[in-house]
């Protein structure tokens, strides 16, 4: 009869969601009843969307499944699975960031044909030119492709104060090479 109470006891710890149950040889089905869950919750927590909460824990599960040997041997599997949903989830971001940038970029006005400049501007662009390398790309970003001073950080692997700093050195450049007022005092 004390065997009973054994059983009972740890089948009502697992039942209960509160109450970690450590892995060690749980049937990976059982683990998904457990689970489960609480996976789509923590996924919709991150994401923000219930279609891609069902879809980054069913990644997890399905990762856990093809790994089942090794991750329900784990003393805390359910820990594994949501570090993959945690993980997964910030990738999801990452991609809908650089989605939306892209989209954002495309949905810009187009530029006039660089064909037809006037002799001002290629003698503009020629200035910008002769400045340093780093001065020259941001100012190629920030006024050609109208990029943010975020966004230029991006492109260069540097931060927006380093932008800043090589913009602002590039205007005062070009404003002494083209005889161009300066800021007033």
């Amino acid at each position: 009869m004390e065997v009973d109470n054994q059983t009972d006891k740890r089948h009502s710890a697992a039942s209960d969601p509160d109450v970690p149950v450590v892995g060690r040889g749980e049937p990976f089905e059982s683990f998904v009843r457990r689970e489960g869950n609480r996976l789509v919750g923590l996924a919709y927590a991150l994401s923000g969307s219930r279609s891609a909460a069902d879809d980054l824990a069913q990644d997890a599960l399905l990762a856990a499944y093809r790994n089942w040997e090794e991750v329900g041997r784990l003393d805390n599997p359910g820990g594994w699975v949501r570090r993959v949903v945690a993980n997964r989830a910030v990738s999801l971001i990452r991609r809908r960031v650089a989605e939306a940038k892209t989209l954002a970029r495309l949905d810009r006005p187009r530029r006039a044909d660089w064909g037809a400049l006037s002799s001002d501007t290629e003698w503009i662009w020629a200035e910008v030119r002769r400045l340093p390398k780093r001065q020259t790309q941001v100012i190629a970003l920030r006024y050609y492709d109208q990029l943010s001073l975020s966004e230029i950080g991006e492109v260069l692997g540097c931060s927006k104060e380093t932008v800043n700093t090589h913009l602002r050195r590039a205007r005062e450049t070009l404003g002494r090479r083209l005889d161009l007022p300066g800021e007033p005092s």
